[in-house]
């Protein structure tokens, strides 16, 4: 019996040697290693680092709805009529960022999507439909009331001062932020493409030198022929002499990228606030006639030559001061913002525009409004073939002011005014006088219907605002934001086109067939929803 035992015992180790011998020949499948996503804490909350990179990325966005309510004065066109509009806004930021031996190597994106109907004020925009980034809807109903929006909002790489990319205009400052709809009257371009460098020197200063895109800053040259085959003055006893006769060639007055404009910005930053003055110059510049000559031999009281080829370039410009102060001794986290602008050439510097769009010679900014302010950087001078610039100035002041941590309110305000160069209007209606591009000159001056044309009128722009936003939770905004905007002409009269029939003379002015306003105003009512992540 123990002889068996022991015979078996054997037996089993044999095949145990054996067994773990072959085991040893086989290859050993070793556990993938969990690559976990770790915490970047060097950029602040949000970030972690890419698995297997020494990069820290952060990825947020920004879901809205806004529902906005402004009266109209007339329901004829397409554009008119809406009193409610919607948007519905999506956006995305990808923010990705590197340590190195010069310092941070950071690269930011964010695009957005939106949809936009009603063609109430600042609901469907003028502005992203010109440079193309939103798309109007057709048929019947939707024509100029239905937009989809979809934009590279910034896209730019900062490394060792160095700035790259689709980013904010460095000579923005305040930039409507504390508005909802961007109301008033200063600086802010949404995005353009830029070089840039900055340098900081001193305790809180810094200074910037920035080549930005002409694009996005060049509101038009206006030209009364633009669009014309060719214009032909009638005889004018009063201002040619019997029997004259002058013709004009269409002048193509859409501008060309020849040179960037160059911006620089003196900043500095404090426990305090903030303070900076910026400057800015660019190029305004036209193409050659399509035809061969273009003015005239004289004009009685105007002047003028003959011209052939484009007219030299001008250049205009501007300048702009703001200060930002904080007033924790109000409330915690109270602001106030004030700035001021001035400029030649340059409206869209100054922030002379309307929250419904620039890029164009009329821009409306109230919906079926008495008349349209004309908001040219420049005009060409019919008569002498010369740029001739524009000069606007704005100021604008906000407050921002929390009542508690849930709930805060900003109230807002602007005023501007823009004017043409003297003798603009003149030269216009004397060469062109009932016929151009826009045929709203008529008569020449001297005549009742010239007084009152609003073609190249100085205006001014009058804006008033306030809001109330409640935030129960972190990141997410319900508020409400009530504006009120004035818009009139300097001096004089014009035409009521909602209130008017009929020729406009001095008799119908007086009969009331024809009507005249100095001024027209409208108010609009916001409300928007809002969830950052």
């Amino acid at each position: 019996m123990k002889l068996l035992k022991s015979s078996l015992l054997g037996t089993a180790a044999a095949f145990a040697s054996v067994a773990g011998a072959h085991a040893a020949d086989l290859p050993v499948k070793k556990a993938v290693p969990i690559e976990y996503v770790r915490v970047c804490s060097a950029y602040g909350a949000g970030f972690f680092y890419i698995p297997g990179t020494d990069t820290c990325i952060r990825l947020s966005g920004r879901a809205r709805l806004d529902i906005g309510y402004q009266p109209t004065d007339s329901r004829s066109g397409s554009g008119n009529g809406d009193t409610t509009g919607y948007i519905g806004l999506a956006r995305i930021n990808v923010d990705a960022r590197t340590q190195t031996a010069y310092g941070t190597l950071r690269a930011f994106t964010r695009i957005q999507f939106a949809s936009r109907t009603g063609a109430t004020g600042g609901l469907r925009s003028g502005t992203q439909e010109r440079i193309g980034s939103a798309f109007g809807a057709t048929g019947q109903d939707q024509v100029g009331r239905d937009q989809q929006f979809v934009n590279t909002d910034k896209a730019f790489i900062q490394f060792a001062g160095l700035t790259a990319g689709r980013a904010s205009s460095f000579f923005d400052f305040y930039a409507h932020d504390f508005e909802f709809a961007g109301a008033t009257l200063n600086s802010d371009v949404q995005s353009t493409n830029l070089l840039a460098y900055s340098a900081k020197f001193g305790e809180g200063f810094s200074a910037t030198v920035s080549l930005e895109d002409p694009t996005f800053r060049r509101n038009t040259v206006y030209s009364q022929t633009f669009g014309a085959a060719g214009v032909t003055g009638a005889p004018s006893p009063v201002l040619i002499g019997v029997g004259a006769t002058n013709t004009f060639s269409n002048y193509d007055v859409s501008q060309r990228n020849r040179m960037p404009d160059f911006v620089g910005v003196l900043r500095y930053d404090a426990a305090w606030g903030s303070a900076q003055i910026s400057a800015a110059v660019k190029e305004i510049n036209v193409q050659n006639p399509v035809g061969s000559t273009f003015g005239i031999a004289s004009v009685p009281g105007l002047g003028g030559a003959a011209v052939t080829g484009a007219p030299a370039s001008e250049y205009g410009w501007a300048v702009q001061g703001g200060v930002k102060i904080n007033t924790p001794f109000i409330a915690p986290g109270d602001t106030l913002y004030l700035q001021g602008a001035y400029g030649e050439g340059a409206t869209l510097y100054t922030g002379y525009s309307s929250y419904n769009g620039s890029y164009t010679s009329i821009a409306s900014t109230i919906n079926g409004a008495a008349f349209d302010p004309f908001m040219s950087d420049a005009t060409l001078n019919p008569l002498t073939g010369k740029i001739e610039t524009s000069t606007s100035f704005t100021v604008v002041g906000s407050f921002l002011h929390y009542w508690s941590p849930e709930w805060r309110s900003a109230v807002f305000g602007s005023y501007g005014e823009l004017s043409f160069a003297r003798g603009a209007r003149a030269a216009n209606a004397a060469a062109f006088q009932t016929t151009g591009a826009t045929g709203q000159f008529t008569g020449v001056p001297g005549q009742t219907s010239f007084d009152v044309s609003p073609v190249l009128r100085d205006t001014y722009q009058i804006v008033a605002g306030a809001s109330l936003i409640w935030s129960p939770v972190k990141d997410l905004d319900i508020g409400v934001e009530g504006f009120y905007t004035k818009v009139g002409v300097q001096n004089g009269r014009v035409v009521d086109r909602t209130q008017s029939s009929g020729t406009v003379n001095a008799a119908n002015i007086a009969s009331g067939a024809v009507r005249t306003v100095t001024a027209d105003d409208t108010y609009q009512v916001r409300m928007r929803v809002q969830r950052d992540f």
